[in-house]
């Protein structure tokens, strides 16, 4: 019996090993430094959906959409324009699951940068996990989407025509809107956090809808 136990944790042992090894290896890819550029094409709304990445959102220097990326044979992105005019960025791998064990990709390789024009996109919408999201000052006409779970969300000065959107999970929400008070409708949901936003305040021509889970909100109003 005891033989066949010593066996059976040696066979164990030796099938950990080798996943722990296999992942380890797989983790040390290499990676390539990208750079999307949009100029020729008519871009009226963003889209980005991408997982453990941190992105950062600043002004476009040419008035034109540029993604600033990195990308591997594994870990790579869907970049399209639909005719629709919206650009979108997906995140899409070609991993096993015992690549995913072991270190992670280096944080150097997990940083996507944005730029974009601003006043000149219809709506913009972002989503990310396992890590912070983070926005220039930045206008929109219509509508401005912002989902993090696991990181921050933090901005300054947003500005849309009809609404903001802005969630987290396991994160802050920290950053200034503009306009006045009277300007939105607002609705706050918090879970295991601190709010300076009334849960919900009518009025206003565009919509403020907030929410978070096990994080706090901040979010001031700021006149230009």
């Amino acid at each position: 019996m005891k033989k066949t136990i010593t066996i059976l944790v040696s066979f164990m042992s030796l099938i950990l090993g080798s996943v722990l090894l296999a992942g380890c290896t797989n983790n040390s890819e290499n990676f390539t430094e990208r750079d999307y550029h949009a100029s020729n094409k008519a871009v009226t709304s963003v889209k980005l959906d991408v997982r453990d990445r941190q992105i950062k959102v600043v002004p476009s220097v040419d008035q034109q959409i540029h993604i600033a990326y990195s990308e591997s044979d594994q870990e790579y992105y869907k970049i399209a324009v639909s005719a629709q005019h919206t650009l979108t960025m997906t995140s899409a791998s070609n991993k096993k699951w015992t690549d995913y064990i072991g270190l992670k990709t280096a944080a150097k390789s997990r940083k996507i940068v944005l730029q974009v024009p601003n006043k000149l996109l219809t709506t913009l919408k972002i989503t990310t996990n396992n890590s912070n999201l983070k926005l220039a000052p930045l206008t929109v006409k219509r509508n401005i989407s912002l989902s993090t779970q696991n990181g921050n969300l933090t901005f300054d000065k947003l500005n849309a025509g009809k609404a903001i959107k802005l969630q987290a999970k396991n994160g802050n929400i920290t950053g200034s809107v503009l306009g006045s008070y009277d300007d939105y409708a607002i609705t706050t949901t918090i879970k295991k956090g601190n709010s300076n936003l009334p849960a919900n305040k009518k009025g206003g021509v565009k919509k403020l809808i907030v929410a978070n889970n096990n994080g706090n909100i901040d979010v001031e109003l700021v006149k230009k």
